[in-house]
């Protein structure tokens, strides 16, 4: 068992986002929660930060106004359901797992939280998994995430 450090080496960097799917665990359904063509980048620092973004296919439209703070609440919602995002400190594991923890996240239920991922690294491609499933759009999901070494 190796002691999570050559993983996290070969993690550092920056990965564009190939591709957010999901599988429902009831009824095996293939998804895309943000659009087939959702483009994001997750980035991992050599001390220890990551930082993921994911925006769907169709991005919100833009404000009204040219203030980041001064959409209206229907503009803001807008905008909140086609970005994912969250950053903080990563850990590799003895046994490859790899852990985020939530510093901050767009998603306020994260905040604070630490999530297990399973790791695939192969080439340029990186395959991130969580290891228990989550709530998407309603039904008990097992998303996989693939990105490119940017």
């Amino acid at each position: 068992m190796s002691d999570g450090s050559a993983l996290r080496e070969r993690l550092v960097g920056a990965w564009r986002l190939v591709s957010y799917r999901s599988r429902d665990i009831t009824s095996g359904i293939v998804s895309y929660p943000m659009g087939e063509n959702a483009t994001g980048w997750i980035l991992y620092t050599p001390d220890g930060y990551m930082s993921a973004q994911i925006q769907a296919e169709t991005p919100a439209p833009d404000y009204a106004v040219g203030d980041p703070h001064g959409g209206t609440d229907h503009e803001a919602t807008a905008a909140a359901r086609a970005y994912l995002a969250y950053s903080g400190p990563y850990q590799v594991t003895a046994d490859d797992l790899l852990t985020h923890h939530m510093d901050v996240s767009l998603f306020p239920n994260w905040l604070g939280q630490t999530q297990i991922r399973t790791v695939e690294l192969t080439g340029r491609r990186l395959q991130l998994r969580p290891v228990d499933a989550v709530i998407i759009d309603g039904s008990r999901q097992l998303p996989e995430i693939v990105w490119e070494r940017a």
